[in-house]
């Protein structure tokens, strides 16, 4: 293939004590999770390649992940047919792997002229006993042996946690105790139907797991939506839900900003993009929600209209200070928007998710009597007026449908 190394012969030998570890940490399962990078072959768009250890109908398998820049693609092989295609890859298509095991991290790299490189490290509790993954949690607000944790990969057929899913799971409980606190808060009885909207629901982790908590927990009908741009998702997710045979659970294709408005009891939208987050605010408001809980993403609306006020100004020459000042200003609003239209808001960290540092997390429950709004919306006047904001997303749509 053009523009790929020649065979190297002198390599051999630290590429082949890359994939003795590989294979080493597969057979004693001390495997966490595999990222092959610096692709340079010929398929567009095309990222990285993630590879993590899953078991499929009783059987070991590797799960690959190829991510490309509005998509990704899941391929699941078994072990040995796993290893072959990556030893096929690296050095060829990819120029970069790192293997996390429970023990060490290894770093692979080829140069432009084919030479690779090892680098390993070992973690300084490599001689402690292996993290038992499934005890960390204080609560578990899930069981493991739910079926659509299988299903999904977070675990294995013996309702065994993967521990390359070790986050994912935090995340899910701790997803689950947030909403289960503003649940018990909010003035949703638990023995009429309740509707659910999750936008930007993408494997379904937290959609599948909402449902079953809400299926467990209430006397009455349960409907959870999850809608998804990829279409993909949406078929692997309505797959699942058939062949789990799931009451109440659907996963539509769609983007907030085109989405139906419809009356609902729940809003949750998980790392929507910049405005994507005050189109689906501003749909649970619209919808009459009850709970609305987001965590925001890429907050590039407010920035460029930022001015540097003068006792700030030393403060925001700085880019990457401009940049925390713009998203806890954008957060900031967004939540005094929702105080104003009769929620109690709170802007918190939420625990890092598994594929980007951004967790933030608004949460806002209903209050059982609306408040004064003037004296919110002086608060957003002059904070916008302090820093020269011509427009803020949900605030335009709250105003043209006269919400606010």
């Amino acid at each position: 293939m053009p523009g790929m190394p020649e065979t190297n012969h002198a390599n051999e030998p630290v590429i082949e004590r890359f994939h003795a570890a590989l294979q080493r940490s597969l057979t004693q399962r001390v495997f966490d999770k595999l990222l092959l990078a610096g692709y340079r072959g010929a398929e567009s768009g095309l990222k990285r390649l993630g590879v993590r250890a899953i078991e499929l109908r009783g059987q070991p398998c590797l799960s690959l992940v190829y991510s490309h820049a509005t998509r990704d693609v899941t391929k699941n092989l078994p072990v040995d047919e796993g290893l072959a295609l990556l030893r096929g890859l690296l050095g060829t298509d990819f120029a970069n792997a790192h293997l996390h095991t429970r023990d060490e991290e290894l770093q692979l790299a080829f140069s432009r002229k084919g030479r690779a490189s090892l680098r390993v490290a070992r973690h300084a509790a490599a001689s402690a006993a292996p993290p038992a993954v499934h005890n960390r949690e204080k609560l578990r607000w899930l069981a493991l042996d739910r079926p659509f944790l299988q299903a999904l990969g977070v675990t294995d057929a013996q309702a065994r946690l993967v521990p390359a899913m070790a986050r994912k799971w935090k995340q899910i409980n701790k997803f689950l105790e947030v909403f289960s606190g503003a649940l018990s808060a909010s003035p949703l009885a638990a023995n009429r139907p309740i509707e659910v909207l999750d936008f930007g629901a993408g494997k379904g982790y937290l959609t599948f797991a909402l449902h079953d908590h809400l299926v467990a927990t209430r006397a009455a009908p349960v409907r959870v939506t999850g809608v998804e741009l990829r279409p993909d998702l949406v078929a692997l997710c309505n797959d699942i839900v058939t062949r789990l045979g799931l009451r109440g659970l659907h996963f539509e294709q769609g983007d907030v900003s085109g989405f139906a408005p419809r009356a609902l009891d729940v809003m949750i939208a998980l790392h929507a993009c910049d405005t994507a987050t005050d189109h689906a605010i501003h749909m649970g408001i619209r919808g009459g929600a009850s709970i609305i809980l987001c965590a925001p993403c890429c907050h590039k609306q407010l920035r460029p209209q930022l001015l540097s006020p003068h006792p700030l100004r030393p403060l925001l020459q700085h880019g990457v200070h401009l940049g925390q000042e713009a998203e806890m200003l954008t957060d900031g609003l967004r939540a005094l928007l929702l105080d104003a239209c009769g929620y109690a808001t709170q802007v918190f960290e939420f625990v890092s998710l598994e594929h980007t540092a951004k967790n933030k997390m608004i949460l806002a429950v209903k209050r059982p009597q609306a408040g004064a709004p003037d004296a919110v919306l002086t608060q957003l006047r002059e904070l916008k007026d302090f820093y020269g904001i011509r427009e803020q997303c949900l605030e335009t749509l709250l105003r043209a449908d006269a919400l606010i």
